[in-house]
């Protein structure tokens, strides 16, 4: 049975680059090609050996999109595809689950090299001496539910505005961003936000605020 790769990102051309890039690795793979998370999403109802995943698309930004894929898909291996160059943004995304990194920067054989790597089962990531992060694990602990409340609040909502969206009670918010500020180990609202700034992959992550 022929390897089946899903490459989502939404600028075509690189989706061809990458396509190129998987047919060098898995001469006969299944190449499907996503341009949204979502549509990466239903691609993966059917078997797939691995998920090529922009961080940046229409319906997804930064690393929550990888939380996401790895709570659906534990077992899957999936590559990051970004055009981040920080050490850190390598480092969180191997922290959350990544298999490999490839920043869009990187030449046709360095994609290759990449690809193999994660299709004998190894990790590939750009060079890089960062710690692991402990604020990241924290945020790793949120349920998906806690995650859509929490990225709400970084929008400004207030509790009412968030039931609303996500069609729950006021109650139910209120206790999921209880148990958020305990695992995150804030007390505000604003150290909740600047805490989960982390994920994000185009701007420098915010320090952890003391309480």
């Amino acid at each position: 049975m022929p390897a089946r790769i899903i490459i989502a990102d939404d600028h075509p051309l690189f989706r061809t680059a990458l396509g190129h890039a998987v047919a060098a690795a898995w001469p006969d793979a299944d190449t499907v090609e996503a341009s949204s998370a979502a549509a990466a999403r239903a691609a993966l109802q059917h078997h797939a050996d691995c998920l090529l995943l922009d961080l940046h698309m229409e319906d997804s930004q930064g690393l929550s999109a990888l939380m996401d894929f790895r709570q659906d898909f534990p077992a899957l291996p999936i590559v990051i595809i970004s055009a981040s160059e920080e050490a850190r943004v390598y480092a969180a995304a191997a922290q959350l689950g990544a298999s490999a990194f490839i920043p869009k920067s990187a030449s046709l054989q360095q994609m290759r090299e990449a690809l193999v790597a994660v299709r004998d089962g190894d990790q590939w990531f750009p060079d890089a001496e960062v710690e692991a992060d402990g604020d990241l694990a924290k945020i790793a602990s949120l349920t998906p539910a806690q995650r859509r409340i929490l990225d709400r609040m970084r929008d400004g909502l207030l509790n009412k505005q968030i039931a609303y969206e996500l069609d729950i009670s006021e109650a139910t918010v209120k206790a999921h961003i209880t148990a958020i500020f305990r695992k995150l180990g804030v007390i505000s609202r604003t150290q909740a936000a600047m805490l989960s700034a982390k994920l994000d992959v185009d701007q420098p992550a915010a320090n952890t605020p003391s309480a």
